[in-house]
Order: structure tokens, then sequence, then C-alpha cells
């Protein structure tokens, strides 16, 4: 059965409207989870919406938003005052510009829908507007409102319809300067530089998603199938990494072993060809 529509209201390019739905494009659903219990009776948890300084339980009657002004002091905002600044982008998902699809930062790409006519009506205004965004070449920007709360979306035509992606706000986005600016200029040689592109080459090949596998799913699928036989679980023992020192001697091990190739021999460094000399001496 097809997955119920986040979202339902129109698709408008200026004159031009269309009713559309927008479904979830990808899904978390088949992977493994879990829930927690109670370790001495086996039964499940279960969470209670309690007041943080009398302890007693609340009813979802008497759970309003609050925004925190001060230590211990909050401004109430009511479901109709929030209902009273209700945008266009609502109901209406407006096409704003059109820009080219490779301008879009990916730090700024949140997840995917599929956007489809909703009902039986509509259809020629969707492809007008799904062929118009295909033969720009470019991604439309427009406006959402999801789970209460105001998107930008990029628009791009997919097959018979259209992918809408969620994008961050700018405010939303981390500036990189402040994780990178301690990160060492170090200089690359080029015997390095072609050595690990010799490696790249090795490892290169197409983007085919159907050869991922998720090993940890896997993992978790055998560990629970034998605890449920009553088979016992054994300890994994991890390889330790290798220690190799120089990093020459690093990436022609690691072409060594992309190639099958036995593994070269280690570079002569300062320190080594000194001890050596000395022993001739």
């Amino acid at each position: 059965m097809a997955p119920r529509a986040n979202w339902k209201g129109f698709l408008r390019l200026s004159l031009v409207t269309c009713p559309i739905a927008l479904f979830p494009a990808t899904s978390e659903s088949e992977k493994i989870s879990f829930n927690q219990i109670n370790k001495k009776t086996g039964h499940r948890i279960r969470y209670l919406k309690v007041d943080a300084e009398t302890g007693d339980e609340v009813s979802n009657d008497d759970i309003v938003k609050g925004y925190q002004v001060d230590k211990d002091r909050y401004l109430e905002v009511s479901k109709d005052e929030i209902e009273n600044i209700a945008l266009e982008s609502t109901r209406t998902i407006e096409i704003d510009e059109f820009v080219p699809r490779s301008e879009i930062d990916d730090l700024y790409l949140v997840r995917p829908y599929y956007i489809v006519p909703d009902g039986k009506v509509g259809h020629d205004a969707f492809a007008v507007i799904r062929e118009t965004i295909r033969s720009l070449d470019k991604v439309a920007l427009a406006r959402v409102v999801l789970t209460n709360r105001e998107h930008v979306i990029a628009l791009e035509a997919r097959d018979k319809g259209l992918v809408g992606m969620l994008l961050r706000y700018p405010y939303e986005v981390r500036d990189a300067a402040e994780y990178f600016d301690d990160i060492q200029d170090v200089k690359v040689t080029k015997d390095m530089l072609d050595l690990a592109k010799h490696i790249v080459e090795q490892k290169s090949g197409h983007f085919e998603p159907e050869k991922f596998e998720d090993h940890y799913e896997a993992a978790l699928a055998e560990l629970l199938a034998n605890k449920q036989k009553g088979l016992p679980i054994a300890a994994v023992k991890r390889a330790a990494p290798g220690n190799v020192v120089n990093l020459m001697d690093a990436l022609r091990q690691s072409l060594a072993s992309e190639k099958g190739a036995p593994t070269a021999r280690p570079t002569k460094t300062p320190a080594k060809k000194a001890a050596k000399k000395r022993k001739a001496g």
C-alpha cells in the first residue's frame, strides 16, 4: 500500500496552478528498531508527560506551547495565535525563481519528496510546470509549510513527476571555518599524490546503489535470529589497525594490496639510513 501524503495543496507557476501531493521519497521503516523494556519484568517502558516541578502527569488538553524568555518564565502561545500567522505556503507551493542545480551547496540539502498530481484534474498544468523545469535544466525554488514551519524547497523534474528537496536556511548551516581553521597547512609531495591517485584508480567505478550493503543491519538481523534460536552469541574479534609509521610506506602498501601484489619494500627513512650507516661504520 502506498504511503499517505505528507502534504496536499497546490503548485503554482505564475498563473498556472494544479493540485499536488507530497510523499516522502525515502524511508527507514525497513530498518530494525528496538523498544525500551524493563529488564526485570520484560515490559515496555511508557513515557509520561509530567509537570517538571510537581511531578504530576499532565493531560494533552492542558499542554500548550511556551517560549522560554527567562530561566523559569515562559511566554505562552496558543494554537489559534499560531494559526493566525498561517502563510500562503501552507496550502500553495509558489515557485519564486529558477537557479542552476550546481549552485546549491550540498550542505543545504535536507530530505527529498516525490511530488505528483492530486486527483484526476490538473495533470495538464502539472505537465506544463514539469516540462518547463526540465527544459531549462534548472531547479525551481519555492516555499512550503511542513510540520508548522516554512521551508524552502527545490523542485526538479524526474521521470513523470517532480522531486522536491527541502533546503536549510543559512542560519542552520554552521561556518566551516570554525572547524577547518586549525587544520595544519601540509605540503603534499608529487610522489605521495601520484601514489594516492593510483590507489584511487584501482578503486574507481560507477555509482551503483544496488551494490550498497548495510553490514550493521545484516549483523543485527543475524544476532536476533540466533537469539531467537537460543544459540550462543560469540564476541567478534576485531583486527587491529596496521602499525605503519611512514606515510609513503602506507601509500605503497595500500597500492600493493589493491593490486593484489606482494607488499612493497618499505622506504628507508632518514633514521633508518643513519642506523645502517652507524652499523657499517
